[in-house]
C-alpha cells in the first residue's frame, strides 16, 4: 500500500485532507527505492523588550547630561544653585532608567525576552548619578546643617570683606547663630586652632605658601603693619654696636601712628588676616575663606574659617578643608622652623 502525499503547506497551515485522515509531510522517493523524509526546521522567536531598550538611552542621556553639568560647573560659569538643580534632574533620569532596565530583566526572566545586555548597560550608566547623588545624601543627613565653621567658635576670625552671593532658590540664614556654632562644636570636636613657635612673620610666610599650595587664592590682607612692626625690631644698624655712650642703646618708646578716620581697622590691634576663596577639587562647590595670625608671648596663633558660598550646608566640606590646609600648614612650618 503506497503512501499517501501531503502537500507542505496544508500541514503547516493545519488543517485536514479531504478524507479526515491525519496529514502526512510528503515523501521523496530516490532512484533507488529508498524513502527521505524532510528536514523541518523550528524557530523560536524570543520578544522584545521595549523597556529594557529604553533604559539604555535614559541611561545614558542622564549620564552625559551629568558629566556635562559638572565640568561646567567646575571649570566654567555654572553656579551651585543651577548645577544643584540640573544635578538632580539627571538623578531622576538615572533613577527612571534603572526602573525601565528592572523591567526588562523580569521580562528576560519571565518570557526570554530580549534586551540583557541594554538593562545591563543602563545599570552601569545610572550608577555615575545615582551615586553623586546618594553621596550627597549621606553628606546631608550625617553632617549638620551648617555652611560656616571655625577653629574658634567664640570668636572667629572677621571677613574682611563680606562674602555674599545670589542664592537663587536655595534657602539660607543671614548670619550664623549660637545654635550654629554648638552644632559645629558637637559635630567637629577636634576642629581647633595651631599655636607655633615661631615669630609671625615666619608664619605668615608659611600661611601664604600653604594657601597658594592649597589652592586658596588670596584676595585680601589687612595687619602687615604688626609684620613689617616685628622686622623693624630685628634690624640692627651696623653703626649702634660701635656707640661710647651706653645711654644711646636704650630703646626711647614713640607713640604709635593714629589712625585715620576712614580706616577702620578689621579684628585686633596685632592680627593679620588674610581673606581667599577656594573650590573643592572635583565638583568644585566654592568657598569663601579667611586666616587669622595673632602673636602671643613669642608663639603665633592660627586661626582659620570657612563658609561655603551657596546654600544652608556645606556637607562636611569646610571642616575637611580647614583641617587639611592646617596638617600642610604643620608640615611647612616644621620645615621652616629648623632653617
Amino acid at each position: 500500500m503506497g503512501e499517501e502525499e501531503v502537500p507542505f503547506a496544508l500541514m503547516r497551515a493545519g488543517a485536514k485532507p479531504p478524507d479526515g485522515k491525519s496529514p502526512r509531510p510528503a515523501l521523496g522517493r530516490s532512484g533507488g527505492g529508498r524513502c527521505e523524509a524532510m528536514a523541518i526546521t523550528i524557530r523560536y522567536e524570543r520578544p522584545f523588550s521595549h523597556a529594557a531598550h529604553w533604559s539604555r538611552r535614559v541611561a545614558l542621556l542622564a549620564c552625559l547630561l551629568f558629566v556635562a553639568v559638572l565640568l561646567s560647573h567646575r571649570y566654567g560659569p555654572l553656579t551651585t544653585p543651577h548645577f544643584l538643580a540640573l544635578t538632580g534632574f539627571s538623578a531622576g533620569l538615572a533613577l527612571l532608567a534603572v526602573l525601565l532596565a528592572a523591567i526588562g530583566l523580569a521580562r528576560l526572566w519571565q518570557v526570554g525576552a530580549r534586551g540583557g545586555k541594554a538593562a545591563f548597560a543602563a545599570l552601569l550608566l545610572s550608577a555615575l548619578p545615582l551615586g553623586a547623588a546618594g553621596l550627597a545624601a549621606y553628606a546631608w543627613f550625617h553632617r549638620p546643617a551648617i555652611h560656616d565653621v571655625t577653629t574658634d567658635p567664640a570668636a572667629p576670625p572677621p571677613w574682611l570683606a563680606e562674602p555674599a552671593a545670589d542664592q537663587d532658590w536655595l534657602p539660607r540664614a543671614g548670619t550664623v547663630t549660637p545654635g550654629d556654632r554648638a552644632a559645629q562644636i558637637a559635630a567637629y570636636p577636634g576642629l581647633t586652632g595651631r599655636r607655633y613657635d615661631g615669630a609671625l612673620d615666619r608664619v605668615h610666610q608659611g600661611a601664604r605658601k600653604v594657601a597658594e599650595a592649597y589652592g586658596i587664592r588670596i584676595v585680601g590682607e589687612a595687619g602687615l603693619d604688626n609684620i613689617l612692626t616685628d622686622l623693624e625690631d630685628l634690624a640692627v644698624t651696623p653703626g649702634e654696636g660701635a656707640s661710647a655712650d651706653p645711654l644711646a642703646a636704650v630703646p626711647i618708646p614713640e607713640a604709635r601712628p593714629l589712625e585715620l578716620p576712614g580706616e577702620a581697622r578689621i579684628g585686633g590691634p596685632d592680627d593679620v588676616l588674610l581673606q581667599g576663596e577656594w573650590r573643592s577639587p572635583v565638583v568644585g562647590f566654592r568657598f569663601d575663606v579667611v586666616i587669622r595670625l595673632r602673636e602671643e608671648a613669642e608663639t603665633t596663633l592660627v586661626d582659620m574659617r570657612a563658609a561655603s558660598r551657596y546654600g544652608p550646608h556645606d556637607l562636611g566640606i569646610g571642616d575637611a578643608m580647614v583641617e587639611g590646609y592646617l596638617k600642610a600648614l604643620d608640615a611647612e612650618l616644621l620645615g621652616i622652623a629648623g632653617d
